[in-house]
């Protein structure tokens, strides 16, 4: 089996940050299935150009490309039907589209105003450029540090705007229900993100979100708590 990964890093190639690519590193624990890491940064768009994407992850197996991460989890779970399911059926993956959506909106966008600022101190100085530059035109041109100068009041909502997660893990250990699966990898993703490059409180330690958070970062050995981040 050859599979390899293209993930985003910074200046540690060691310390893998996108959301995105966390959704995919964890389906593939999921499935039991490795990877090798094929370090990316933001400037090299022309490692990926040639597989049809400017962004990532990029899967590729035998050399065959699977850009984004919900293709990337359908690709999985088609690809390997013997291996344990990411959904659960088609009605959990029509659930999971719908969660997919909702961490793309509520979870990396309600994050990326609280540690926005904080993630061009992980880059070189070509990347962290690069960064700014596009970044600062997502919020009309202000500079980074002024988006995320409200941090400690914007928490606070987007604590807030969790209530229908929270409400869900009081009734469940897992988004996914008593195990976790691919809902549960979309949203945590976004917090291992915001650990990864952020030393900012997300949650506080008595909220089931956390407790959540905990979970998944012992999962898979844990996979996602060995690799460095904030202790947060």
């Amino acid at each position: 089996m050859s599979l390899k990964l293209f993930e985003l890093v910074g200046s540690d190639a060691s310390r893998p940050f996108s959301p995105y690519c966390w959704r995919t590193r964890m389906a593939l624990a999921h499935k039991g299935l490795s990877a090798e890491s094929l370090p990316w940064r933001f400037t090299e768009k022309s490692a990926i150009s040639p597989h049809g994407s400017e962004r990532v992850p990029v899967l590729l197996h035998h050399d065959k490309p699977v850009a984004d991460s919900w293709a990337i989890a359908n690709y999985l779970e088609d690809s390997f039907p013997d291996r344990p399911s990411l959904f659960g059926g088609e009605g959990g993956r029509a659930v999971a589209r719908m969660i997919n959506s909702w961490g793309d909106i509520a979870i990396v966008g309600g994050l990326s105003p609280l540690i926005i600022a904080d993630i061009p101190k992980n880059l070189a100085e070509v990347d962290a450029e690069y960064f700014r530059k596009s970044r600062e035109a997502r919020f009309g041109g202000k500079p980074l540090e002024e988006v995320q100068a409200s941090r400690e009041t914007g928490v606070v909502a987007f604590r807030k705007s969790l209530e229908v997660l929270r409400q869900t893990l009081k009734k469940q250990p897992y988004v996914g229900g008593s195990a976790p699966n691919y809902a549960d990898y979309i949203v945590f993703g976004g917090f291992q993100w915001a650990r990864v490059v952020s030393p900012f409180k997300l949650l506080e330690s008595d909220d089931p979100v956390y407790a959540w958070r905990e979970k998944l970062l012992d999962a898979f050995d844990g996979m996602a708590r060995k690799s460095p981040g904030f202790a947060v």
